[in-house]
């Protein structure tokens, strides 16, 4: 029986998107449904006529494994239960947004975000009786349910080649370098970028630490003969006294950053080394997916259709013990997906002689 299916990308965009897209799109085409792209997530189905397109197979080849972002464009800031208005107020628009899915006519839709998007959208699909698949994809890799997200390998290989980048100029000038890397609510990312990179030190949220100890961990490079050391840092560390350190942005949206700025004239002052700090930003969202996300894409695309073809919906697709299967979605965002102190990562950094900048070395 010939389907229509929409999808849609929502919250911060990543790498890897668009072959999600294209799995989806050929899949699809196998089984002769029809797959609507709807564009710049929910907020695309608020407008007037709704933002669609019809996504076909010539449209993804194989040009669209490569390309970063997203085709659809995406928002992460337009929540259609409270959806800002022009005069600063805001109202719930889930009901047009319902009523604008069964318009198109879809049979289900397929959204592919984090915690915060999953959340948007199970509620929407239970308020109208929509059949909703997830796809996860987050950088910050923080969804439970998953080993592993659509992004979060990219975000990764970014990291290290920029620690691979810095260590020489840090080796030529006699220098500290810090480079601060995303991770909302986890360090995931300056966890596997600081252990495959080679830092001294790795800073992540789930971790306290104190200035003197990471001066220590310095000094004890220096005292072994050499003239550098490296540092990884998470955007959403703290200062050792709890203060959480945030960018004020144009129409006043506060986000993590300048824990690097923070960290850097200090440890200066504590050990003497020159000090500099490198911001990665947006870099770690842009740019080719590595083949480990265009794989991990295609095979979380092709799950989700095959999904709505056996009837099961209010699930998310996952990865697990080497193998994609599907989760309840209130189970995938019930809590975020940390870094364990006492995990095998953790461990692993220990016993390699990196410093968590705590009394644990």
């Amino acid at each position: 029986m010939k389907k229509k299916i929409g999808i849609l990308t929502s919250g911060g965009d990543c790498a890897g998107l668009n072959a999600v897209m294209r799995a989806v799109v050929h899949r699809s085409a196998l089984l002769g449904w029809e797959v609507l792209g709807i564009e710049h997530g929910t907020a695309g189905l608020l407008e007037a006529p709704p933002r669609v397109k019809a996504l076909k197979p010539e449209d993804f080849d194989g040009f669209m494994l490569r390309r970063g972002g997203t085709v659809l464009g995406t928002t992460n800031s337009r929540n259609p239960f409270k959806y800002p208005m022009p005069d600063g107020s805001v109202k719930d628009r889930s009901a047009e947004l319902i009523a604008a899915c069964k318009a198109l006519g879809m049979d289900a839709l397929i959204g592919i975000g984090g915690d915060g998007s999953f959340d948007i959208l199970s509620r929407l699909a239970k308020q109208g009786d929509l059949n909703f698949v997830g796809i996860p994809k987050t950088i910050d890799n923080d969804l439970a349910m998953t080993d592993r997200s659509v992004g979060f390998d990219t975000a990764v290989a970014v990291a290290t080649e920029a620690l691979d980048r810095l260590q020489p100029t840090a080796a030529s000038h006699d220098r500290v370098m810090i480079l601060e890397v995303m991770g909302r609510d986890a360090g995931h990312i300056a966890l596997a970028a600081g252990i495959a990179g080679g830092v001294d030190v790795i800073l992540i949220p789930e971790i306290p630490y104190t200035i003197e100890a990471v001066a220590r961990k310095i000094a004890r490079v220096k005292d072994s003969g050499r003239n550098f050391a490296l540092m990884i840092v998470s955007e959403a560390v703290k200062s050792p006294n709890g203060e959480k350190l945030e960018v004020v942005y144009h129409g006043g949206e506060t986000r993590y950053g300048g824990i690097g700025d923070y960290l850097g004239p200090r440890i200066a002052r504590e050990t003497g080394f020159e000090t500099r700090v490198t911001v990665l930003g947006h870099v770690q969202r842009g740019g080719s997916p590595t083949w480990n996300d265009r794989l991990l894409a295609q095979a979380f695309g092709v799950k989700a259709v095959d999904l709505i073809q056996e009837g099961r919906f209010g699930c998310m697709v996952a990865w697990q013990n080497r193998k994609v299967t599907a989760v309840p979605i209130e189970d995938a965002i019930r809590e975020c997906r940390v870094v364990r102190p006492e995990g095998t990562m953790v461990h692993t950094a220990r016993s390699l002689g990196i410093s968590f900048g705590d009394e644990a070395e």
